[in-house]
């Protein structure tokens, strides 16, 4: 089996669920508080997949705006834009 690292966060996972990281590496990448996230999850926004009781919920990371960060220090610069609403969705 393949691990796919990720160099933002450090996470890593198996292929079956490459591209699905945690709610912690996915605000970070996206430079957004995890709540964001979330709610952007349940908008349809972002992929999801797992759930709270079956030991976490993952999110495709590929479906967030990379936020632009200092390529020194790391800090963010500012935050990523939101992904889109799928057609017919309303916006929490």
């Amino acid at each position: 089996m393949q691990v796919a690292l990720f160099a933002f966060s450090g996470v890593q996972m198996a292929d079956d669920n490459a591209g699905y990281v945690d709610v912690e590496a996915a605000a970070w990448y996206a430079g957004r508080p995890a709540a964001t996230i979330r709610r952007w999850a349940s908008e349809g926004r972002i992929r999801k997949c797992g759930s709270r009781s079956s030991g976490g919920v993952r999110y495709y990371v590929f479906d967030l705006n990379k936020a632009p960060r200092d390529e020194y220090t790391r800090a963010l610069i500012e935050p990523g834009t939101p992904p889109p609403l799928p057609a017919g969705a309303r916006a929490a």
